[in-house]
């Protein structure tokens, strides 16, 4: 529930970035070249200000599982990794964010991104009813639907092995540096629980790591994710080892590095709202688990007199 509500407040205010983000990614060379303030505005000019949404509704659907499934098994790895005294030393907890990213990106992650991909991908103005009318991709069942019945089920696991290593790559980083930086933080301050501010401050940090390391995966992955499977026809990319000698070859090296500026400004901060969403989400539950325990408690009690 905890993870569930922090995805819920990140991807709403962080997602148009995103959108940014992929539209400069999939821009090939030959192509006209903006930046991210530029990429912004023209999809504003031409397609109105809700175009930077599209592909939320997959977003929204698949971001509860995901960080549901996130901070539980993360949890669970670093249970199953403590020693005897129940302490979890920084590679064991690199291992569970490992574990963790690996678990999201088979179970939800690479669907959801297909779909949101597909959706983000297209180019029509939210604002001509025409338009949306003829639109392919109309919400994240849909979308979904179409691709399995025009592609096959796999095709909605279109790069999954980049997709596995950047997830795992992302919360490896991403844990290991916030539970490192939390636990000298409380330990210099002598207190139990990072304020708001601190959650929000040491999440931005540790989730800026990640991206700067794994930004080729990422790109290779949104290719992968948008090209449609003809039959008979031979796709442009074909995987990690393929595609990157491609990407090199015809955009040059720093095409890896496609929609970083968007990425960073879309990750740092939304892992800066989530840990502080979840941490704050967290610590009102365990007061309620709290107190629920001894009403359960009081209650047998009574019963028993």
């Amino acid at each position: 529930m905890a993870g569930g509500a922090a995805g819920f407040v990140e991807s709403s205010v962080c997602h148009p970035l995103d959108t940014i983000k992929t539209r400069m990614q999939l821009r090939q060379a030959g192509g006209s070249t903006h930046g991210l303030f530029m990429t912004g505005a023209r999809i504003i000019q031409k397609e109105s200000f809700l175009a930077l949404y599209k592909g939320l509704t997959a977003v929204y659907m698949g971001i509860v599982p995901k960080m549901a499934v996130r901070f539980s098994s993360f949890e669970a790895y670093k249970g199953y990794l403590a020693n005897a005294d129940g302490e979890v030393s920084p590679s064991a907890t690199f291992l569970a964010g490992l574990g963790s990213g690996v678990t999201e990106a088979i179970l939800v992650v690479t669907p959801a991104e297909v779909c949101k991909i597909r959706l983000q991908a297209q180019f029509h103005s939210m604002a001509d009813p025409a338009q949306l009318a003829t639109r392919k991709y109309r919400n994240v069942l849909q979308t979904a639907f179409l691709v399995a019945k025009e592609e096959g089920i796999s095709a909605l696991y279109k790069g999954v092995v980049p997709t596995v290593m950047r997830q795992g790559i992302n919360q490896a980083v991403n844990f290991t540096t916030y539970q490192a930086v939390k636990s000298y933080w409380l330990e210099k301050q002598q207190k139990k629980d990072l304020l708001p501010w601190e959650s929000m401050l040491f999440g931005g940090l540790s989730g800026g790591l990640g991206p700067l390391v794994n930004n080729p995966l990422d790109v290779v992955k949104t290719r992968l994710q948008k090209q449609r499977i003809v039959e008979g026809q031979l796709p442009k990319y074909r995987g990690i080892g393929q595609a990157i000698p491609v990407i090199v070859k015809e955009e040059g090296v720093l095409a890896l590095w496609k929609g970083i500026a968007p990425r960073l400004m879309r990750i740092m901060p939304g892992q800066a709202i989530t840990f502080m969403t979840y941490e704050f989400v967290s610590k009102h539950m365990a007061g309620v688990d709290r107190m629920v325990d001894g009403l359960v408690k009081k209650t047998a009690s009574l019963a028993s007199r």
